[in-house]
């Protein structure tokens, strides 16, 4: 089920806020992991059992942490094991059988395997806990359905952010719902819907046309278009898709870490990943990064580590090549800016130019990048970049469509707000005090749902990027 589906704004979300708003403080729990089990069940019944087994891994795994500490170790590594095991089988198992008979000419049979929407996510989850305990930086969750709402709340369970169990463990126990809250929480909402469906789902549409010719049959203009486009359509999908579920949290009396900050106004690939997918981020940085050592070792050690973590968080996007490949190339430039000590050059060149140059220099790493993830496969990614960048002789007899083709006065009109709004220039409006202004934005942000509402219904183009990992 999609936040921005008619089913559940219309039928699922005002069941349960309704239940949830009327019933007693003891009630919020069982109603908001009975709500999170069916809005999982919905899409795919069949992969429940898979989430199920999962807390009940974990829920053993953590008492076994606590309980024998002369084995616990064993315990979290077993635990650690067979979690990454179900993720690997559903998201990796043929990816690796293929490249062996690529390999070594074999002929393994590939498995009809459905990747269950959310495994990332939840398992990333699951796994955050059962570590925590074993640092002794939270305490055992003893009341198994409380440990199933952390795991497979809905708000979060199928896109994130990734909500590690040290920072929510107190609200699970108890939390408040008060009007300010539930407010904040709707306005976030309605943002984070709004992006989705008028800016990203837009976008999508133009992107899809364009990535699905061959790079020899459209110019230079409409690959930079089509790159430029993709930027902003993965950004506010998957921004939209984090508001969304940061203001369901907010309305049912949970408070989430923001997830993206601006990345698009960084000037370092360093920033652009304090500002990306926070939440993706902190996690590789907290259990993998500084259990490798840190920067806390020789610089070579350092390099070793930053190799590792992006290596593992372009495999953790997909189980293809081309998101190995992201992974390398975005830990490249984020190991030469360690060596040339970027924080250093930032503060002895503060000029206004060198900062244009920075930011230049970024956004075409990101959007290079961005080509490599969206390719069908790196051969179609080189040849997409060499088209961008006029290294391919392009036939005008060769060109399939014309500009107009992929895009008209709305999808460009789209592209100019999706660039403003990709910066802070809007930001502080939510902080306005003057009731009037205060009124028309409210004003707006209904006008904003209605329109969502309206091209949902009309059954527009209403894909989600992040149900693939």
């Amino acid at each position: 089920m999609l936040f921005s589906s008619m089913t559940f704004l219309f039928v699922f979300l005002p069941i349960v806020l309704f239940l949830y708003l009327v019933t007693k403080k003891e009630l919020h729990n069982p109603i908001l992991l009975l709500a999170s089990i069916v809005f999982y069940a919905w899409g795919e019944p069949k992969y429940l059992a898979i989430m199920l087994i999962s807390i009940l891994v974990n829920y053993f795994g953590a008492i076994a942490i606590d309980k024998y500490n002369s084995h616990k170790k064993l315990a979290l590594i077993s635990t650690i094991v067979v979690n990454l095991g179900f993720l690997f089988y559903f998201k990796y198992f043929n990816f690796l059988t293929e490249n062996i008979n690529n390999i070594f000419h074999s002929n393994f049979q590939l498995l009809d395997i459905v990747m269950p929407i959310g495994i990332s996510f939840y398992t990333f989850q699951a796994l955050s806990y059962v570590i925590d305990v074993y640092r002794g930086e939270c305490k055992v969750q003893k009341d198994i359905y409380k440990l199933a709402l952390y795991i497979c709340l809905f708000p979060q369970l199928i896109a994130g952010p990734i909500v590690k169990y040290h920072d929510v463990s107190e609200q699970i126990e108890s939390r408040e719902v008060n009007f300010d809250k539930v407010n904040e929480g709707v306005k976030r909402f309605i943002v984070g819907l709004s992006k989705k469906v008028i800016i990203a789902n837009t976008l999508a549409l133009v992107v899809d046309k364009i990535f699905a010719q061959d790079p020899h049959t459209f110019s230079h203009s409409i690959a930079w278009l089509g790159s430029i486009a993709y930027s902003l359509q993965l950004y506010f999908d998957f921004s939209g898709y984090s508001d969304m579920a940061i203001g369901l949290g907010l309305i049912f009396g949970f408070r989430f870490m923001e997830n993206f900050n601006y990345p698009y106004i960084s000037k370092s690939i360093t920033e652009f990943w304090r500002r990306w997918h926070i939440s993706l981020s902190t996690w590789f940085k907290q259990y993998v990064y500084i259990t490798l050592g840190g920067n806390r070792g020789t610089k070579q050690q350092t390099i070793r580590n930053l190799a590792i973590v992006f290596l593992l968080t372009g495999i953790w996007h997909g189980a293809a090549w081309n998101f190995v490949i992201w992974g390398i190339w975005q830990g490249l430039f984020i190991i030469i800016e360690k060596i040339v000590n970027i924080k250093e050059i930032e503060a002895k060149y503060t000029d206004i130019q060198f900062k244009v140059i920075q930011h230049i220099y970024c956004i075409l790493i990101f959007i290079i990048g961005w080509v490599i993830f969206r390719a069908k496969d790196m051969k179609y990614a080189f040849e997409y970049i060499r088209n961008m960048f006029g290294l391919m002789n392009i036939n005008n007899e060769d060109i399939a469509y014309g500009f107009s083709y992929y895009a008209q006065t709305y999808e460009i009109l789209i592209i100019i707000i999706a660039i403003l709004c990709a910066t802070p220039i809007f930001s502080r409006i939510k902080n306005v005090e003057n009731k009037i202004a205060k009124s028309a934005i409210n004003v707006g942000l209904l006008l904003l749902f209605i329109l969502s509402a309206a091209m949902i219904a009309s059954n527009t183009y209403n894909p989600f990027i992040y149900f693939r990992f």
